[in-house]
């Protein structure tokens, strides 16, 4: 077994000799390698589950839910095929993820400030800031209006009171890695039976369920939909779960022979796997509920997540069915809050090298949430925070290239990956979602700068 009490520190460690600026601490040192790998077969297995569940929150944060509420209410079952194309896509990056973070020792970020020119990672570095203020600001709306729905406290206050999620982060990383784990599992299972419950309440028509995951080409024709589309793809596959993974999965304490990481690598892609599929399921319920009540009862375009509460009491017959509603949107905004403090910390560590307390730069990330946040809400009330979400995860959505394309590069390079570079089917489908994703943002912009 790996010694856990030493970083990887040079180019042959790694795996390949492509790198420069090879030395250099891995980030979230306090936790790298923290957990041992013992045992055989399934036992061995269950020591790689965790990662891919970290990374799976953000795939159903708040910003999912407006995406997908405003998707299902306004289109019915049709965009269920952009949710499960992005979590396809999502499943695919997400194993690129764990095969750099295993074969290189290496985070995306610190990748890319070892083989970009100085002034390219800082660009890159800004982009990833943006996108996880773009996330961060989700969180705090998600979380203020769970906190509304369940405890009558204003949105104004609940965005304040947010803040304080620090401490609970804080507290878990005090108790070692695997609880950060376990809170977050047992918020995931929380969320998946409250909307088990809402989905058998509403009672969908499941023939039109089953249609729904087949591709249309109106998707593409129709600028509305191709925008909710984008805001889906955007809050499916998020930039920051990118960085956020390669780094987590070092948190295992593998050893260093090829075998090992081959192992370790083969491990996390299935923890990743079924983690996402999970959240495959999460989010398709999210748009099959909004299908099966909102758009039904003719109530389209319900993208607040304050109405879509009180619209689930009357049209399900069901007042738990509210309760349940507000019960995981907090949920999700807490343990998307954890993921995001990690993801920032991966960022800033890996980009330029600086580190900072946890609780310093969870205060600074939520306080530039905080500012945008305030002001929707102060100018539009509570009829805008639907409105902000959907912005922030077509922005989401915007950042993605400048985060897939270094991660296809490195895991296509054997010169950095070594032996354990990604097979050729892995890399060409990973250059098409990449262009996939590069194309569908430029009609987007052109949609919106054209005004149609």
């Amino acid at each position: 077994m790996q010694d856990v009490t030493k970083a990887p520190d040079d180019a042959a460690a790694s795996g390949g000799k492509g790198w420069r600026n090879s030395r250099g601490e891995p980030s979230l040192r306090e936790v790298w390698g923290s957990i041992p790998v013992r045992g055989v077969g399934w036992r061995r297995f269950l020591a790689f589950l965790g990662p891919g569940y970290l990374v799976s929150v953000g795939y159903m944060d708040p910003g999912n839910w407006a995406t997908s509420l405003a998707g299902g209410s306004t289109f019915g079952y049709t965009l269920l095929c952009v949710a499960l194309i992005s979590n396809v896509m999502a499943i695919l990056l997400q194993a690129l993820c764990a095969r750099l973070g295993f074969a290189t020792g290496r985070d995306l970020a610190q990748a890319c400030r070892d083989s970009f020119p100085r002034p390219i990672a800082l660009m890159l570095w800004i982009f990833a800031e943006i996108a996880i203020c773009a996330t961060d600001l989700a969180e705090v709306i998600g979380t203020a209006i769970g906190l509304n729905l369940l405890f009558g406290i204003p949105l104004e206050l609940g965005v304040f009171i947010t803040a304080l999620d620090v401490f609970l982060i804080l507290y878990l990383q005090n108790l070692g890695f695997r609880w950060i784990e376990a809170f977050v599992v047992t918020t995931l299972l929380v969320i998946a039976i409250c909307f088990g419950v809402q989905v058998a309440l509403a009672d969908p028509d499941w023939r039109q369920v089953i249609l729904g995951f087949a591709p249309t080409v109106e998707i593409v024709r129709n600028p509305d939909m191709l925008y909710l589309a984008m805001g889906i793809l955007g809050a499916t596959v998020m930039p920051h779960n990118l960085y956020l993974h390669t780094s987590i999965v070092q948190t295992r304490a593998v050893g260093d022979s090829i075998a090992a990481k081959r192992e370790a690598i083969k491990f996390a892609t299935l923890d990743s796997t079924i983690a996402l599929m999970m959240a495959l399921l999460v989010n398709a319920s999210i748009l099959i509920l909004a299908a099966a009540t909102f758009h039904k009862a003719g109530h389209t375009g319900v993208e607040d997540l304050e109405q879509a509460q009180h619209l689930l009491a009357p049209l399900l017959g069901s007042s738990a069915a509210a309760m349940l509603f507000g019960v995981a949107l907090l949920c999700c905004g807490l343990n998307s809050t954890v993921t995001a403090t990690l993801a920032g910390q991966v960022v800033m560590e890996g980009f330029i090298n600086l580190r900072i307390p946890a609780w310093m730069r969870r205060l600074a990330t939520r306080g530039l949430a905080l500012i945008p946040a305030s002001i929707g809400i102060i100018l539009y009330g509570d009829s805008g925070t639907g409105q902000l979400l959907i912005l922030s995860q077509v922005v989401l959505s915007m950042q993605l290239p400048f985060a897939i394309v270094p991660l296809v590069m490195f895991t296509a390079d054997k010169r950095k990956m070594g032996e354990l570079v990604a097979p050729l089917w892995m890399t060409v489908l990973a250059v098409i979602v990449a262009a996939v994703v590069i194309v569908l943002n430029i009609k987007v912009l052109y949609d919106l700068a054209v005004g149609t």
